[in-house]
């Protein structure tokens, strides 16, 4: 679900077939072998699994000897540059709404209802939140209230995890300001409005069908509870079974005087939601030149906005609730203490993926999708698909399919290079595996196995994929 700035060249991907196209394939399939195995079979720890895949695959995919590990540094440099920083603020932000009793706050209003709406509470705070917000930072704010409510309500964790996770994606995936989308609307000449209006009418039942409907599946096939996924309310798991691990800790009884207010704890988790969502208006609606938008772009970029958050969170959740300043202090360290494992092989997750874009993988990907001459709309899905699966990048997956299929939308109408637009987002989610850093981070936050993360996690992403692609395919016929 992770961003690159790398691009696929346009010109060849209309070059004739190559023994050289096939190479890398066939060695990106060994590689990810290569990489579930010894995590599965010779239970090695997923950051030196990934290193190991990500050398046999640049070396065999023809990359120069010495430029091997520069690839797999940049890739790892790119996500936790970015991504890790949000992981890192997130995680405090997470320790102290957990031990001030704000997560409390917020579970007790989503209880209130009862049990049996409890997912589709899930999916509409996780839709409402993943508007503005990357899928990583979307996670980071509502893992606590996720884990908390699994805890309180003793249902079966990806019951409740799905709908949120599957919130959070399909916003990404589908709707602007989110970079794919956008980068898409570009590359095609889409309008944004009709493209927004267009994608929600999309996103709404596909997040019903992939969340709170197929959690009732997930429950069943990865039956799991709190202690089970990730045993910890503000940071990732540790794993188990399978791929190795223990269990994460309960964190210890907050020493704090009262609970924060509903309101304050509210307040404290929405800035950087509306932080990044007052970016993004200013991004379609204000001119570049107007003398407020640098501050608008600053305070709204993901960093800044949760580094607000957390500041803001130290005096609500921190101070508000009598934490003295050496408390708050160890609570925040406290936090980073189980993120530390899975921070680093998320960016191992992102040096996989860009040693495959490198190798060419994505390059040979795009050969074999036009040349099965499809439409536009099933051509930008397939190529995204297809990417996809090569590189674990949605992002890269969105922006090489839009920059392919370009040249076959010219001249659709508006509505139509819409649906082409959502049909390349749809086909961005499908299958996250080994090579996508997201595949990683729910694992390591929900204390998963491989398996258990393919049989929910990626099998939910799949569910969007395909439930979008439809979805579009129907509307296209109408529109």
């Amino acid at each position: 679900m992770l961003s690159s700035n790398t691009l696929f060249p346009a010109d060849k991907i209309h070059e004739p077939w190559t023994g050289h196209d096939t190479q890398t394939l066939v060695v990106a399939a060994i590689g990810i072998a290569i990489v579930v195995l010894l995590i599965v079979v010779a239970k090695m720890h997923g950051f030196l699994a990934l290193t190991i895949g990500s050398f046999f695959v640049g070396i065999g995919s023809g990359i120069e000897l010495d430029n091997v590990a520069g690839s797999f540094e940049k890739g790892v440099g790119d996500v936790l540059g970015s991504v890790g920083v949000l992981i890192v603020l997130g995680a405090m932000l997470g320790k102290l709404l957990a031990d001030s009793g704000g997560a409390d706050e917020i579970v007790d209003k989503i209880m209130t209802g009862g049990r049996r709406g409890l997912p589709w509470r899930m999916a509409l705070i996780a839709f409402i939140i993943g508007i503005p917000m990357f899928f990583e930072i979307g996670l980071v704010l509502l893992i606590p209230v996720i884990m908390l409510t699994i805890r309180r309500s003793r249902l079966p964790a990806m019951y409740l995890a799905i709908p949120a996770l599957a919130g959070l994606s399909v916003l990404h995936g589908f709707i602007p300001p989110h970079p794919g989308p956008l980068v898409a609307i570009a590359n095609l000449h889409a309008n944004v409005g009709v493209t927004l209006a267009i994608g929600l009418i999309i996103a709404i039942p596909t997040v019903i069908v992939a969340g709170p409907l197929y959690g009732k599946v997930a429950a069943r096939l990865v039956p799991i509870g709190a202690r089970g996924a990730g045993g910890n309310l503000i940071g990732p798991g540790s794993g188990g079974g399978e791929d190795g691990g223990g269990s994460g800790t309960v964190p210890s009884e907050p020493e704090r005087t009262r609970r924060p207010s509903f309101t304050w704890t509210l307040i404290t988790v929405l800035t950087p939601v509306v932080l990044m969502l007052v970016r993004a208006a200013a991004d379609v609606w204000m001119s570049e030149t107007a003398w407020i938008y640098p501050f608008l772009q600053f305070i709204g970029e993901p960093i800044v906005a949760l580094l607000i958050a957390v500041l803001l969170a130290m005096v609500t959740f921190g101070i508000g609730v009598g934490f003295t300043p050496v408390t708050l202090t160890t609570k925040l360290s406290e936090s980073l203490m189980p993120i530390v494992g899975a921070t680093m092989i998320v960016g191992a997750g992102g040096g996989f993926k860009q040693v495959l874009v490198d190798g060419g993988a994505g390059i040979a990907i795009g050969k074999l999708a036009v040349a099965a001459s499809l439409s536009a709309l099933l051509l930008g899905w397939m190529v995204a698909v297809l990417v996809r699966l090569a590189t674990g990048s949605a992002t890269v997956a969105t922006v090489t399919a839009s920059g392919i299929v370009a040249p076959f939308a010219a001249g659709l109408p508006p509505t139509q290079l819409a649906l082409v637009v959502l049909a390349i987002g749809a086909g961005s989610l499908f299958f996250s595996h080994v090579n996508d850093a997201g595949f990683w981070l729910v694992k390591e936050y929900f204390g998963m196995t491989i398996g258990q993360t393919i049989k929910s996690w990626s099998v939910m992403e799949t569910i969007i994929s395909v439930v979008g692609l439809a979805l579009t395919l129907l509307l296209s016929t109408f529109l």
